[in-house]
């Protein structure tokens, strides 16, 4: 028998345990699923107010010194040249073949570039990024620990800490001073909502969420809330919506290719990724709605009106804000279309959906 695997703690792994958390196992981290007040509390609390989480078990990475942003664009489709200080973008890591490796944050400073990337995959991300860019350049920060707060409420919450915020779009950034800590504060998020993220050291991480947690508008809540309101938000998890197999133009994600790098390449699989922009994609990712009250989990096969299999869920479950079941998964183009009538085999039963548009709920940012 095999030894039980160890799994890592974040900084705020104690406060977790006083707060009476459900624990369970997350890319190799011991991480909070849920509070006692449940998910479905804290999913709707998140879009009525605000809701912290810890997501320290993300990789934080510092890129700094001559010819990095041209290294960078060698291994994204993104136009990270073009970003302005002070603004952050969505990416994506692709391999030779165009599949995803992992999507990304990259915000431009000052002086460096700051890159969150997914815990599952860090690892694999820092060696591929050292490999590619020039010696010495890449950093990951293991002192510091990452908070999410979101909701339409969040941003108010920061505001009384430091006004600063008030002045940061959405996908902006700034470094803002909360509770005599310097913290590193983007305007965004994985929830649909309005909210930040903030990059704190990890010896003040604790003092932080207890201070936020301590204001009228805030609770805690873990990855099971933040799971439906990425879903509800049509946000792909990395691993299930997205993978190595897997495009960005396949995923709905060619607006994160930059029109430059549309016209010169230059990365890693462009020339796959920008073929299929003119010969289109073998499948595409679409949001399904099945009828009833049955969730379709990953791995539901998707068929035709004749039973035939033409796509897979990737992602799925209730939607405590929709009211009802909700999902996301591939299909093949001629089925991609909204409206279309899908069936989902479900415990060897066919049950009728339609593909529906993402979002499933209305964005809370501006």
């Amino acid at each position: 028998m095999s030894a039980p695997e160890t799994l890592l703690t974040t900084p705020l792994h104690a406060l977790h345990q006083e707060l009476g958390a459900e624990f369970g196992g997350f890319a190799g981290y011991d991480m909070p699923i849920r509070y006692p007040a449940g998910i479905m509390a804290e999913h709707l609390h998140c879009r009525a107010s605000a809701a912290l989480f810890d997501v320290s078990h993300m990789g934080q990475v510092l890129v700094k010194g001559p010819g990095v942003i041209e290294a960078l664009e060698r291994l994204v489709p993104g136009d990270i040249e073009a970003l302005k200080v002070g603004r952050q973008r969505y990416t994506l890591f692709t391999n030779a073949r165009g599949g995803i490796m992992d999507d990304l944050m990259v915000t431009r400073r000052e002086t460096d570039l700051f890159v969150v990337v997914n815990a599952g995959c860090k690892t694999e991300d820092f060696a591929h990024m050292k490999a590619h860019m020039p010696p010495g350049t890449v950093a990951m920060l293991d002192d510091r620990a990452l908070i999410a707060l979101q909701g339409p409420k969040a941003v108010a919450v920061i505001a009384r800490m430091d006004p600063g915020i008030n002045t940061v779009p959405f996908m902006g950034a700034v470094e803002l001073n909360l509770i005599g800590l310097d913290c590193w504060v983007s305007r965004s998020g994985y929830t649909g909502e309005d909210g930040v993220e903030i990059s704190v050291r990890a010896d003040g991480a604790e003092a932080l969420a207890r201070h936020l947690l301590a204001q009228p508008e805030v609770m805690p809540a873990g990855l099971g809330a933040r799971d439906s309101l990425r879903l509800e938000a049509g946000l792909c998890l990395y691993g299930s919506d997205l993978d190595q197999n897997t495009t960005p133009v396949e995923a709905g994600l060619t607006w994160t290719i930059g029109k430059r790098r549309k016209m010169e390449g230059g990365f890693i699989g462009a020339e796959a990724v920008l073929d299929q922009l003119f010969t289109g994609p073998r499948k595409i990712r679409v949001g399904i709605r099945p009828e009833g009250k049955a969730p379709a989990r990953a791995h539901t096969q998707i068929v035709d009106e004749t039973n035939n299999e033409i796509g897979e869920i990737t992602s799925g479950g209730f939607g405590p804000t929709v009211g009802g079941p909700v999902a996301m998964g591939y299909v093949t183009p001629d089925y991609a279309n909204d409206g279309t009538a899908i069936g989902l085999v479900i415990r060897g039963k066919v049950h009728p959906a339609r593909i529906a548009p993402l979002p499933f709920v209305p964005k809370g940012w501006k």
